[in-house]
Order: structure tokens, then sequence, then C-alpha cells
């Protein structure tokens, strides 16, 4: 019988099948968290290769600050219920434009004149010849 310790363990190759499952799996699960949370214009944008901060870009937009509070607070309770860990939040106290960063995703919930001011589904998308995917769940 063979043990690993846990620095074995994470020097061992994971198969690449595996991290994209992950991927989308937490895609899948800040999809229907926003979905859920009756996030309003619910676009991802994908931006592997484009950045090494993350492979997806997610906005959306709450109607009022306390829509775009609870979107934020329920989307960090169900990501973290999924077992993708603790998500990093900014912007809370103002609730105009929140930023959640779930590793491999990155969310942003504004209110919509927020939004339509900062329009960042155009800075993402400015050498991208095809229009950002819409989720319609």
């Amino acid at each position: 019988m063979t043990f690993e310790t846990e620095a074995s363990a994470s020097t061992a190759p994971r198969p690449a099948a595996a991290g994209t499952q992950q991927r989308a799996g937490l895609l899948d699960s800040v999809l229907a968290s926003l979905a859920d949370s009756k996030a309003e214009d619910i676009v991802t944008i994908d931006i592997t290769g484009k950045s090494p901060m993350a492979d997806q870009v997610v906005v959306a937009s709450g109607r009022s600050h306390r829509h775009v509070g609870a979107i934020a607070d329920h989307l960090l309770r169900d990501l973290k219920d999924a077992g993708h860990g603790n998500a990093q939040i900014e912007g809370v106290p103002q609730c105009d434009w929140v930023l959640i960063d779930a590793g491999d995703v990155i969310v942003h919930v504004f209110r919509p004149e927020v939004r339509a001011f900062y329009n960042i589904e155009k800075l993402w998308s400015v050498d991208d010849v095809s229009a950002p995917v819409h989720y319609a769940g």
C-alpha cells in the first residue's frame, strides 16, 4: 500500500481533460446561480489566450443596488456549496459594480447605467470578430 504525501500529490501532472471539465463546471455553476438570482442580460466572453488571469468573463446586470448585492451574495454561496472554493469579491459596499474572481471565471455584476458606462463587453470583444455568447437560461 502506497500513500502520497501532499507535496508529491501536487506535483503529479493532472490530465488536461480534468481541468477543462472543472472550468466548465465552474462556468455552469456561475451561470445557473446568476439565472436563479434573476440577473439580467447575462453575457459570457471567452478570453482564453487573451489574458492569463482567467478563461471566461461573465457580465450581468441587477436592477438596483440591493439586487446587485443579492446576486453577488447568492453567487458566492453557490460557488462555495458547489465546491469551487472561496471566490474573492470587490465592490460590495456600493453595489454599483461588483467583481467576483472565481479563478478561471471572472464575474462582473453591474447596475444597468454603470454597465453601459464601462461597456466591459466591448473592451474584451474588440479583437474578436464574433459576438459574445449570450446565455439564455
